[in-house]
């Protein structure tokens, strides 16, 4: 089947199985907008957890946004079902889709599953190194026959509000990954350099995870995705761990200073976004605090922001 595309009546439906993190499903949205653009009558459903569904909320390329479970799945009844996780489940959900066609990445487990086997993004793009979580993805839309053209930015979509009185910066400061986590003391004092350049530092968290260090400034700890999308979309500026709130922001268009320790800045960098990268291999503890400040400082003049 060399051209799954061609192959689906007007106005099919494709089922995109995206379950889990954050961060795989903001660099979901390229490769749904690559599907739409080369079949803008295609109906898009996406597969994704309850957490994670605001991600594709407001998007206009899905039309769909589904839970991981076989019977909604099928009552929808996708011609193509698209998997993109590869995991145990998403086989199970792939299997049961009833889709005529069903596709996803030979190397990854439970190939038998696949009518349709997509190679390797590096055999997909024709390169010879490694690829971007976002180009990962965006290469099973073209084998499929997406038109090849350069993989767009990530975006999310929020209500528009005012803007708001005392433009802020978004800190995340915390990761459920020591490995992946900046020291507190450094992001207090980035934060006292963000407010010295007029921008209020607003701390943000997951549910259950703690802000006590930071209580000086306004913290927002545990506040639903959909909210949380509106106030990353507003920010000025984002500064934090390699995470899925990094992404969101990039994804809005909104410049972002990123710390890396032991993930890998080729593979999860923030996707064609104005950004800062700050890498240590050996330790996230090692970035000093100086390097963040000048980051932030650099990024900011590139955008004609002066200290």
């Amino acid at each position: 089947m060399e051209n799954a595309l061609e192959n689906l009546a007007l106005g099919s439906r494709v089922a995109v199985i995206r379950l889990r993190s954050l961060g795989d499903c903001v660099l979901t949205t390229p490769a749904l907008e690559l599907l739409k653009q080369s079949r803008p009558d295609l109906q898009i459903g996406v597969i994704v957890e309850d957490r994670f569904a605001p991600v594709f909320e407001g998007n206009p390329n899905v039309q769909a946004i589904l839970p991981p479970a076989i019977k909604p799945l099928a009552r929808w009844r996708p011609d193509l079902c698209l998997n993109l996780h590869g995991g145990t489940r998403s086989i199970v959900l792939t299997a049961g889709s009833g889709a005529r066609i069903r596709a996803g990445f030979a190397h990854f487990r439970g190939a038998a599953v696949y009518n349709l086997r997509i190679p390797t993004a590096q055999e997909i793009l024709h390169v010879d190194r490694k690829v971007h979580t976002a180009e990962h993805l965006a290469s099973a839309v073209f084998f499929l026959g997406a038109r090849r053209q350069p993989i767009p930015r990530a975006r999310l979509f929020a209500p528009p509000i005012e803007r708001p009185e005392r433009p802020y910066a978004v800190i995340h400061a915390v990761s459920a990954n020591p490995a992946k986590t900046w020291t507190a003391q450094g992001f207090l004092e980035a934060a006292r350099h963000l407010q010295q350049d007029n921008l209020e530092p607003v701390f943000i968290a997951g549910p259950g995870e703690d802000l006590s260090p930071f209580h000086e400034y306004r913290c927002i700890a545990g506040a639903p995705l959909a909210s949380t999308k509106t106030l990353l979309a507003n920010a000025s500026l984002f500064v934090g761990n390699d995470s899925g709130p990094a992404h969101m922001t990039a994804a809005f268009g909104v410049p972002v200073v990123v710390l890396y320790g032991k993930s890998d800045p080729i593979v999860w960098a923030p996707w064609r976004a104005q950004s800062q990268v700050l890498v240590d291999d050996e330790s996230i503890h090692n970035i000093r605090a100086a390097q963040v400040i000048e980051a932030i400082h650099r990024l900011r003049a590139s955008l004609g922001v002066s200290r």
